[in-house]
């Protein structure tokens, strides 16, 4: 950890300098870390990558707040929440060569594999933007004389806190049908590999996603994880980490009733069933029932 002043590169010509430290991305613009601290990144081979903002306890608080805030994507229809998932995916695929080779270079897995976690993606946020206006909620028949609808409405504010394993997919996966179903997220990303997520930033700056709809903030996961937890204002966690972590998690949030699901301390399979899209709607969302009487 040091003092993001630290990592400023001089730049060719003038001698200024540039700051080329990835930012965290809260209320729809890369903003400096609270405590302008950052963190090293390293590849697989233990190289030096990059280095990104170390977020903190105000950085989540901040971010759960522009989440809040974003109320107009929770409003917006489920077909404009479909559009603009359709526009996330469109922009993602025309730099897919990009993002295949940046997780190539980082993980250190191969041209192939990489390239085809970059395509799930894709097609993990057209299946989602597909389900947006589709996932709306059943009839049901209960034994009196009326009709019960049962209504799937949003969360509210859910934290997702991304797994190192296939870090673009693993995110993208819990993103996507969280923002499907009108929620508004404050991610975490994968700790060891942070940069994949800060690549994405300006994908979702030029796919008229709402400020405040997405929000990232890269650190340690566990600290950040217990941060989210803990706070009030979070309706729902999502959270792929150790078990030791995860335990954490469920414990912390206790106090304030969200709903929390976590992997256990277990790898997700982001393409068997387990990692899939509708166990992920289902959890983005609460079913609000209506009972419609009628007589004879």
């Amino acid at each position: 950890m040091r003092r993001l002043a630290a990592s400023l590169q001089r730049s060719d010509g003038d001698g200024s300098f540039i700051d080329r430290t990835p930012k965290l991305f809260i209320g729809g613009k890369q903003t400096r870390p609270d405590g302008n601290y950052s963190m090293a990144v390293h590849d697989a081979k233990g190289r030096h990558a990059g280095e990104v903002g170390l977020g903190s306890r105000k950085d989540i608080r901040d971010a759960v707040s522009a989440a809040r805030a974003a109320k107009g994507w929770a409003g917006a229809t489920a077909y404009n929440r479909a559009q603009v998932l359709y526009f996330l995916a469109e922009n993602l695929t025309i730099r897919a060569d990009e993002f295949a080779a940046r997780i190539a270079n980082l993980t250190g897995a191969s041209t192939k594999s990489a390239r085809g976690e970059v395509e799930s993606s894709i097609e993990r946020l057209f299946e989602a933007a597909g389900m947006a206006d589709k996932f709306e909620g059943t009839v049901h028949n209960p034994p009196a004389r009326a009709v019960t609808l049962a209504l799937n409405e949003p969360v509210g504010v859910v934290g997702i806190v991304a797994p190192d394993e296939q870090p673009l997919l693993g995110l993208v996966a819990m993103l996507a049908p969280a923002l499907a179903m009108g929620n508004s997220v404050v991610a975490v990303p994968s700790a060891r590999w942070p940069l994949v997520a800060t690549d994405l930033y300006q994908v979702l700056e030029t796919s008229d996603i709402p400020a405040g709809a997405v929000n990232i903030v890269t650190g340690r996961t566990g600290e950040l994880a217990g941060v989210l937890a803990k706070h009030d204002d979070v309706d729902g966690l999502w959270l792929v980490a150790d078990s030791a972590t995860c335990k954490a998690a469920e414990l912390e949030s206790t106090g304030n009733l969200k709903r929390v699901w976590t992997s256990n301390g277990q790898a997700v399979d982001w393409n068997g069933e387990a990692g899939s899209l509708k166990p992920f709607l289902r959890r983005a969302v609460e079913v609000k029932n209506v009972w419609v009487p009628y007589g004879d």
